[in-house]
Protein backbone atom coordinates (compact mmCIF):
# COMPACT_ATOMS: atom_id res chain seq x y z
CA UNK A 1 0.00 0.00 0.00
CA UNK A 2 1.07 3.58 -0.61
CA UNK A 3 2.37 5.32 2.50
CA UNK A 4 2.61 9.08 2.93
CA UNK A 5 4.75 10.67 5.62
CA UNK A 6 3.64 14.15 6.63
CA UNK A 7 1.70 16.30 9.07
CA UNK A 8 -1.99 17.17 8.92
CA UNK A 9 -1.29 20.91 9.32
CA UNK A 10 1.37 21.05 6.62
CA UNK A 11 0.39 22.82 3.41
CA UNK A 12 2.61 20.61 1.25
CA UNK A 13 1.27 17.48 2.94
CA UNK A 14 -2.21 18.73 1.96
CA UNK A 15 -1.02 19.09 -1.60
CA UNK A 16 -0.14 15.39 -1.82
CA UNK A 17 -3.17 14.26 0.19
CA UNK A 18 -5.60 16.14 -2.07
CA UNK A 19 -4.20 14.21 -5.03
CA UNK A 20 -4.54 10.90 -3.19
CA UNK A 21 -8.14 11.71 -2.28
CA UNK A 22 -9.00 12.94 -5.78
CA UNK A 23 -7.60 9.79 -7.37
CA UNK A 24 -9.35 7.55 -4.82
CA UNK A 25 -6.09 5.84 -3.89
CA UNK A 26 -5.87 3.84 -0.68
CA UNK A 27 -2.92 4.87 1.43
CA UNK A 28 -1.51 4.79 4.92
CA UNK A 29 -0.82 8.17 6.51
CA UNK A 30 2.23 8.19 8.73
CA UNK A 31 2.09 11.19 11.03
CA UNK A 32 5.35 12.99 11.71
CA UNK A 33 5.78 14.25 15.26
CA UNK A 34 7.27 13.54 18.70
CA UNK A 35 4.87 10.65 19.23
CA UNK A 36 6.30 8.88 16.16
CA UNK A 37 10.10 9.34 16.34
CA UNK A 38 10.64 6.52 13.84
CA UNK A 39 8.88 8.59 11.18
CA UNK A 40 11.23 11.48 11.79
CA UNK A 41 14.19 9.13 11.52
CA UNK A 42 12.86 7.88 8.18
CA UNK A 43 12.52 11.44 6.88
CA UNK A 44 16.06 12.28 7.95
CA UNK A 45 17.25 9.61 5.53
CA UNK A 46 14.65 9.88 2.79
CA UNK A 47 13.26 13.42 2.88
CA UNK A 48 15.80 15.03 0.60
CA UNK A 49 18.61 17.41 1.63
CA UNK A 50 16.67 18.82 4.58
CA UNK A 51 14.70 15.72 5.63
CA UNK A 52 11.39 17.38 4.90
CA UNK A 53 7.91 16.03 4.22
CA UNK A 54 5.79 14.89 2.52
CA UNK A 55 7.47 11.70 1.41
CA UNK A 56 5.67 8.94 -0.48
CA UNK A 57 6.68 5.29 -0.25
CA UNK A 58 5.45 3.09 -3.07
CA UNK A 59 7.11 -0.29 -2.83
CA UNK A 60 10.78 0.27 -3.55
CA UNK A 61 10.15 3.83 -4.74
CA UNK A 62 10.60 6.68 -2.25
CA UNK A 63 9.74 10.17 -3.47
CA UNK A 64 9.87 13.59 -1.85
CA UNK A 65 8.51 16.95 -3.08
CA UNK A 66 4.72 17.15 -3.31
CA UNK A 67 4.58 17.97 -7.02
CA UNK A 68 6.80 14.98 -7.84
CA UNK A 69 4.60 12.76 -5.68
CA UNK A 70 1.54 13.89 -7.65
CA UNK A 71 3.31 13.29 -10.95
CA UNK A 72 4.15 9.76 -9.76
CA UNK A 73 0.55 9.08 -8.72
CA UNK A 74 -0.69 10.24 -12.10
CA UNK A 75 1.86 8.16 -13.96
CA UNK A 76 1.88 4.95 -11.93
CA UNK A 77 -1.51 4.68 -10.24
CA UNK A 78 -4.18 6.99 -11.62
CA UNK A 79 -3.53 7.97 -15.25
CA UNK A 80 -7.26 8.43 -15.81
CA UNK A 81 -7.85 10.66 -12.76
CA UNK A 82 -6.88 13.85 -14.58
CA UNK A 83 -4.22 15.02 -12.14
CA UNK A 84 -1.88 15.69 -15.07
CA UNK A 85 -3.43 16.19 -18.53
CA UNK A 86 -2.36 13.72 -21.21
CA UNK A 87 -1.97 16.49 -23.79
CA UNK A 88 1.62 17.79 -23.48
CA UNK A 89 0.70 21.45 -23.97
CA UNK A 90 -2.09 21.25 -21.38
CA UNK A 91 0.23 19.43 -19.00
CA UNK A 92 2.83 22.17 -19.40
CA UNK A 93 0.24 24.83 -18.50
CA UNK A 94 -0.74 22.87 -15.39
CA UNK A 95 2.88 22.53 -14.31
CA UNK A 96 3.43 26.27 -14.81
CA UNK A 97 0.51 27.11 -12.51
CA UNK A 98 1.82 24.65 -9.94
CA UNK A 99 5.02 26.72 -9.88
CA UNK A 100 2.98 29.92 -9.56
CA UNK A 101 1.27 28.69 -6.41
CA UNK A 102 4.41 27.26 -4.83
CA UNK A 103 6.70 30.20 -5.64
CA UNK A 104 4.39 33.22 -5.71
CA UNK A 105 1.74 32.33 -3.12
CA UNK A 106 3.13 29.68 -0.78
CA UNK A 107 6.62 31.19 -0.56
CA UNK A 108 5.62 34.74 0.53
CA UNK A 109 3.01 33.28 2.90
CA UNK A 110 5.72 31.15 4.46
CA UNK A 111 8.03 34.17 4.70
CA UNK A 112 5.55 35.84 7.06
CA UNK A 113 5.06 32.64 9.06
CA UNK A 114 8.83 32.22 9.34
CA UNK A 115 9.19 35.70 10.82
CA UNK A 116 6.74 34.78 13.57
CA UNK A 117 8.52 31.48 14.15
CA UNK A 118 11.80 33.39 14.44
CA UNK A 119 10.40 35.84 17.00
CA UNK A 120 6.69 35.66 17.77
CA UNK A 121 6.83 38.72 20.01
CA UNK A 122 8.80 40.92 17.64
CA UNK A 123 8.70 39.73 14.04
CA UNK A 124 10.47 41.90 11.47
CA UNK A 125 7.50 43.99 10.34
CA UNK A 126 9.34 45.31 7.28
CA UNK A 127 9.97 41.77 6.05
CA UNK A 128 6.35 40.84 6.75
CA UNK A 129 5.10 43.88 4.84
CA UNK A 130 7.36 43.04 1.90
CA UNK A 131 6.05 39.46 1.80
CA UNK A 132 2.44 40.63 2.05
CA UNK A 133 3.13 43.01 -0.82
CA UNK A 134 4.32 40.08 -2.92
CA UNK A 135 1.12 38.21 -2.04
CA UNK A 136 -0.93 41.23 -3.13
CA UNK A 137 0.83 41.21 -6.51
CA UNK A 138 0.07 37.51 -6.85
CA UNK A 139 -3.59 38.12 -6.02
CA UNK A 140 -3.79 40.75 -8.76
CA UNK A 141 -2.30 38.36 -11.29
CA UNK A 142 -4.49 35.42 -10.24
CA UNK A 143 -7.65 37.53 -10.36
CA UNK A 144 -6.93 38.25 -14.02
CA UNK A 145 -5.94 34.65 -14.72
CA UNK A 146 -9.27 33.40 -13.35
CA UNK A 147 -11.35 35.53 -15.73
CA UNK A 148 -13.52 33.25 -17.84
CA UNK A 149 -12.03 30.04 -16.42
CA UNK A 150 -14.06 27.01 -15.39
CA UNK A 151 -13.32 26.43 -11.73
CA UNK A 152 -15.64 23.44 -11.30
CA UNK A 153 -13.69 20.88 -13.32
CA UNK A 154 -11.69 17.87 -12.17
CA UNK A 155 -8.95 18.31 -9.62
CA UNK A 156 -5.54 18.62 -11.24
CA UNK A 157 -2.07 19.44 -10.00
CA UNK A 158 -3.21 23.09 -10.11
CA UNK A 159 -5.98 22.61 -7.55
CA UNK A 160 -3.70 20.46 -5.38
CA UNK A 161 -1.27 23.38 -5.23
CA UNK A 162 -3.83 26.17 -5.07
CA UNK A 163 -6.02 24.91 -2.22
CA UNK A 164 -3.43 24.82 0.59
CA UNK A 165 -1.53 27.88 -0.60
CA UNK A 166 -4.66 30.04 -0.82
CA UNK A 167 -6.02 28.63 2.44
CA UNK A 168 -3.01 29.81 4.43
CA UNK A 169 -2.20 32.89 2.33
CA UNK A 170 -5.62 34.34 3.13
CA UNK A 171 -4.85 33.90 6.83
CA UNK A 172 -1.64 35.91 6.42
CA UNK A 173 -2.94 38.52 3.96
CA UNK A 174 -6.74 38.37 3.49
CA UNK A 175 -8.02 38.17 -0.08
CA UNK A 176 -10.08 41.37 -0.12
CA UNK A 177 -13.06 42.68 -2.05
CA UNK A 178 -10.78 43.68 -4.93
CA UNK A 179 -10.39 39.99 -5.78
CA UNK A 180 -13.89 38.49 -6.00
CA UNK A 181 -12.94 35.71 -8.43
CA UNK A 182 -10.02 34.60 -6.30
CA UNK A 183 -12.06 34.69 -3.09
CA UNK A 184 -14.85 32.68 -4.72
CA UNK A 185 -12.40 30.11 -6.08
CA UNK A 186 -10.79 29.70 -2.66
CA UNK A 187 -14.22 29.05 -1.15
CA UNK A 188 -15.01 26.61 -3.96
CA UNK A 189 -11.78 24.72 -3.35
CA UNK A 190 -12.31 24.47 0.40
CA UNK A 191 -15.80 23.09 -0.16
CA UNK A 192 -14.56 20.20 -2.30
CA UNK A 193 -14.56 16.89 -0.40
CA UNK A 194 -10.93 16.15 -1.28
CA UNK A 195 -9.86 19.46 0.28
CA UNK A 196 -12.41 19.52 3.10
CA UNK A 197 -10.94 16.26 4.42
CA UNK A 198 -7.61 18.05 4.85
CA UNK A 199 -9.17 21.15 6.41
CA UNK A 200 -11.00 19.11 9.04
CA UNK A 201 -8.05 16.84 9.82
CA UNK A 202 -5.88 19.92 10.42
CA UNK A 203 -8.42 21.75 12.58
CA UNK A 204 -7.00 20.54 15.96
CA UNK A 205 -3.64 22.08 15.11
CA UNK A 206 -4.80 25.62 14.31
CA UNK A 207 -3.37 26.96 17.54
CA UNK A 208 0.05 26.21 16.10
CA UNK A 209 -0.23 28.81 13.34
CA UNK A 210 2.47 31.31 14.40
CA UNK A 211 0.77 34.61 13.38
CA UNK A 212 -2.51 33.31 14.87
CA UNK A 213 -5.31 31.55 13.02
CA UNK A 214 -8.47 33.56 12.28
CA UNK A 215 -11.79 32.32 13.62
CA UNK A 216 -13.14 31.20 10.23
CA UNK A 217 -12.77 28.55 7.55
Amino acid sequence: MLALYGHRFSSYTWKALIALHAAGLEHEFREVGPENPQHGEFLASHGGPWGTFPVLVDGEAVLFEAAVIIEHLALAHAPAAGLIPHDPAAALAVRMMDRVFDNYVMAPMQAVVSEYIRNAQAPDLDRCAEARGRLERSYVWLEKWLAGRDTDGAITLVECAAAPSLFYADWVHPIGEAFPRLAAWRANLLARPEVSLCVEAARPFRGWFPPGAPDRD
